[in-house]
């Protein structure tokens, strides 16, 4: 490099020449990069063309541009691959056709109930849904339903006024309230009631459980004995309705705790933090978003309880004391009586010829008719009461003002 005279640079003093220092404009050069091949504009066009370009895509006849259109038949059709694989349409197929059994089955049991039962119908000489002389054998065969149909609906219900709370609450206090350690514990211990056998139910239920509930019973007749429904009348009180019932809510309290509890979990966490967050306390959150979301599922649950309570068969068997048929009908819940489920089960010996037989199995279809009415009910609650099933209220005022307006 030259001074600034225009003279050489002087040697080094060990005798090296003195590099060449870099210029300014190198530095610049180099910091800019390599020159771009567009300027401006041009470049940012080249750059957005790129983009729209159609990328490339492997299928299975080869390489092909992503979204490119497909080239239409000379007969002016568009050729568009199969949809679905075999495993697909396996399944699906599998999945109709399974429901259609279930639907075929229901349907059959029901003609299979009616066409048995028709035949002592036409021969009984009582009115079969309101009386209640049971005698379906002999020339002359009278037979009803009703004390049958009272007992099995009343102690179904009184079962599920006791069973629902408690399984309600059970299924909060796991769920929201008990620690972990605890949780865990107290849930497997209720679902394992519903391991029990119903020999066992009813065994425990007419030898340990009836004397303890003596004293219950005792009490509410001498409190609400002037009402026909506790009237308590003369006799052990063993095998009475109202220890069916309890019995009834202690078997079907597994199914509709374990229902509710794992509707309760899977309550929105949003729901219950924004709750929390609003100032509410644990009580007010589970009033606000937990109940509301979980009260479809508590429903099917005590639908699906009901269901098992109006079919029990060997424990409310074991456990009823059976009327005499000379006594006058007593409708208190501390007298004895039968179910559709237990009369027909107490009596299959008597199946001995068509007439009997026909009687009974009018008796299994009023049952299966009540069941079957019980989960329609069910689910037109259920789908009421889902999130997004009502409309909103419209209001009054707001709609005449508009009718005014307009």
């Amino acid at each position: 490099m030259s001074s600034p005279d225009g003279t050489a640079p002087p040697d080094r003093p060990d005798g090296t020449a003195d590099q060449e220092a870099p210029r300014i404009e190198d530095l610049v050069q180099e910091d800019a990069g390599p020159a771009p091949q567009f300027g401006g504009l041009a470049s940012e066009h080249a750059d957005h063309e790129a983009a729209q370009e159609p990328a490339e895509v492997m299928t299975e006849s080869g390489v092909e541009r992503a979204g490119a259109a497909t080239a239409p038949d000379p007969d002016g059709k568009l050729e568009l691959g199969a949809v679905g694989h075999l495993g697909d349409r396996l399944f699906g197929g599998l999945a109709r056709g399974s429901g259609g059994l279930v639907v075929l089955i229901v349907a059959f049991v029901g003609i299979f109930l009616l066409a048995l039962a028709i035949p002592a119908l036409a021969d009984d000489k009582s009115n079969f849904l309101f009386s209640r002389i049971w005698e379906p054998g002999g020339d002359d065969p009278r037979f009803g339903i009703a004390a049958l149909f009272y007992t099995t609906v009343v102690s179904s219900i009184i079962a599920m006024i006791i069973a629902v709370p408690i399984a309600i609450g059970v299924a909060l206090f796991v769920t929201y309230y008990a620690p972990k350690r605890l949780a865990a514990p107290v849930a497997h211990a209720v679902d394992l009631l519903a391991a029990v056998p119903s020999i066992v139910y009813g065994l425990w239920g007419i030898l340990f459980f009836a004397p303890i509930l003596r004293p219950v019973i005792d009490g509410l007749s001498t409190a609400l004995g002037w009402i026909p429904l506790f009237d308590k009348p003369p006799g052990d009180n063993v095998g009475v309705v109202f220890t069916a019932s309890v019995v009834l809510a202690i078997m079907i309290l597994p199914v509709v705790t374990a229902i509710s509890r794992e509707i309760f979990a899977q309550t929105p966490i949003s729901h219950r933090e924004g709750a929390l967050a609003l100032g509410a306390t644990r009580w007010e959150m589970i009033r606000l978003s937990v109940l509301p979301y979980g009260r479809s599922g508590v429903v099917s649950a005590s639908m699906l309880g009901l269901g098992r309570a109006l079919g029990e068969t060997v424990a409310v068997l074991i456990i009823l004391s059976v009327p005499n048929g000379n006594d006058p009908w007593n409708s208190s819940i501390f007298a004895g009586g039968e179910t559709f489920a237990s009369k027909i089960a107490n009596n299959a010996a008597e199946f001995d010829s068509p007439e009997k037989t026909g009687a009974y199995i009018a008796a299994g279809l009023v049952l299966f008719v009540v069941t079957f009415l019980v989960n329609s009910a069910a689910r037109i609650i259920v789908d009421r009461s889902a999130p997004g099933a009502k409309r909103p209220r419209r209001n009054r005022r707001a709609g005449a003002a508009e009718g005014a307006s307009a």
